[in-house]
């Protein structure tokens, strides 16, 4: 078995995952006020994503932001793309494009 380095592993998870969301915490425990309202934006529109708990993998949480240019977490991936942290989550939630967006990454609810 190959044992992957952390930012192909990143990489890999991006680009297998059509809506991916590093966190803190898991969905159902998030573990920071920025994670949890990132995952309830996510779970109003209902489409599936998949997730990372950064606390729990230190080796990601500290590689991420080094190849996303986005310093904080939560970090939304749709379609291999960086959208954003919470606020922007969260604008885009308001202003209907959330769930265009993640009409477009072919994962099924």
């Amino acid at each position: 078995m190959q044992v992957l380095d952390t930012e192909t592993r990143i990489r890999k998870q991006i680009a297998d995952n059509p809506v991916i969301l590093y966190m803190k915490g898991t969905p159902e425990a998030p573990e920071c006020g920025f994670s949890r309202a990132a995952v309830g934006a996510l779970h109003k529109i209902g489409k599936p994503f998949a997730f990372v708990n950064v606390l729990t993998a230190p080796h990601i949480r500290e590689k991420l932001p080094k190849i996303s240019q986005w310093p904080t977490y939560p970090q939304l991936f749709v379609n291999g793309e960086l959208v954003g942290g919470c606020d922007i989550i969260l604008g885009m939630e308001a202003d209907g494009s959330l769930p265009r967006l993640l009409a477009t990454a072919g994962c099924e609810a």
